[in-house]
């Protein structure tokens, strides 16, 4: 299977991501014709929308799910641990 290619109909956010980085790498190394870099630049951006509508997605579901006592939606700020 190719790879980037969705799995059983269904991309998934991993498979996404690491299309995202082979092709960050092949247009960074600049062996691509101008108009296979914009094809390729094109997948990307699709790419990112999907990861970040998956993001939006599991953020959404993560506030739903840290409630507070009684009930009260609790919306708190990942912090990074450092």
């Amino acid at each position: 299977m190719k790879e980037g290619k969705e799995t059983a109909g269904v991309m998934t956010f991993e498979v996404a991501m690491k299309r995202l980085e082979n092709i960050v790498e092949m247009l960074g190394e600049g062996n691509l014709s101008l108009e296979d870099s914009l094809k390729i630049f094109e997948e990307g951006m699709g790419l990112c929308k999907f990861c970040n509508k998956e993001l939006d997605e599991a953020e959404y579901k993560v506030e739903k799910l840290m409630e507070k006592e009684g009930g009260e939606i609790s919306v708190e700020e990942f912090k990074e641990e450092e």
